[in-house]
């Protein structure tokens, strides 16, 4: 389901970092490791003018979170995350904390234990709403649903989670720099979930089971309109309305189709279908299909 190259194309990944340890780096200690400090320093656009560190001088806070950054630039993620978790619980609401909050997050994403993520990530956006680091931690959260998305055979919890992830960064960071890709992945979510309702409703349609079928592809109508499974879901409307006798709902849902998708061969099965009834695409502007699709701005027959 996913990109494989996601993490290569998170966006603002490296701002992330120069902001982050341009921060950081008043904080590590002398006694670090040199190769650490020279890596760290080559993120930092500022060299040794960078910002001061708001995280305070402790000699064991200062040992933790330099081992975490080591861990970290060695792609040793597992241990960087366990680092700054430790971090986080020695000197809980602290500066400390929550820089080693935002690392932890990052460290357990980039490890793949996305629930680690998730359950840090979560926490950091509760306790810090209004950090500059928050959205970028949110779109983490974000991301680790995202990475666990399954096909449309399976259960769509994570879809489900992404999705509702990825609208309350937009919502409440429009304008952050993550925003844009956030707005694809909702797009993703949504085609996915709605496959997935197009999945069960084509079970039901098999078993003629056709009110349960219904249902479904009205669900696709109804909450995910803007997606490409909206040509099939009218088609499969068709035929159930059909098989049921609903010849006016039948006509309306083919008479929209060819409306928006002429050229679809979802349009040509419904009409045929139709045509070897005796009927036509007939549109019926009381019917629920034609009300949904004008309230939701998917133009139905003038």
């Amino acid at each position: 389901m996913t990109d494989g190259n996601d993490k290569n194309r998170k966006p603002g990944r490296a701002s992330f970092f120069l902001r982050l340890t341009a921060g950081a780096l008043m904080a590590v200690s002398v006694a670090a490791c040199e190769t650490v400090s020279d890596t760290i320093s080559s993120f930092n656009p500022f060299e040794d003018k960078g910002p001061k560190s708001d995280i305070g001088k402790d000699e064991r806070a200062e040992v933790l979170f330099n081992d975490g950054l080591a861990r970290l630039e060695a792609r040793d993620y597992g241990g960087a995350s366990k680092k700054f978790a430790e971090l986080d619980k020695q000197y809980p609401y602290s500066g400390w904390s929550r820089r080693a909050m935002v690392l932890s997050t990052f460290s357990s994403y980039e490890g793949g234990d996305y629930a680690e993520a998730i359950s840090v990530g979560r926490r950091y956006v509760q306790l810090y709403p209004a950090s500059p680091d928050t959205p970028y931690v949110q779109y983490l959260v974000g991301m680790s649903y995202h990475n666990q998305i399954l096909d449309v055979q399976r259960d769509q919890e994570r879809a489900e989670k992404s999705l509702q992830t990825f609208e309350d960064l937009v919502r409440k960071w429009p304008n952050s720099e993550y925003a844009g890709d956030a707005r694809d992945r909702i797009r993703m979510a949504r085609d996915q979930l709605a496959g997935k309702e197009m999945e069960v409703g084509r079970f039901y349609l098999e078993q003629r089971n056709f009110t349960g079928a219904i249902n479904r592809f009205r669900e696709v109508l109804v909450k995910y309109q803007n997606t490409r499974h909206v040509e099939e879901a009218l088609s499969r409307l068709t035929e159930a309305y059909m098989a049921l006798g609903v010849v006016k709902e039948a006509q309306t849902a083919a008479a929209v189709l060819g409306h928006n998708f002429p050229e679809s061969q979802w349009y040509k099965d419904a009409f045929t279908l139709l045509k070897s009834g005796g009927l036509e695409p007939r549109e019926d502007r009381g019917s629920w299909i034609s009300k949904t699709l004008r309230s939701m701005g998917l133009s139905a027959v003038l």
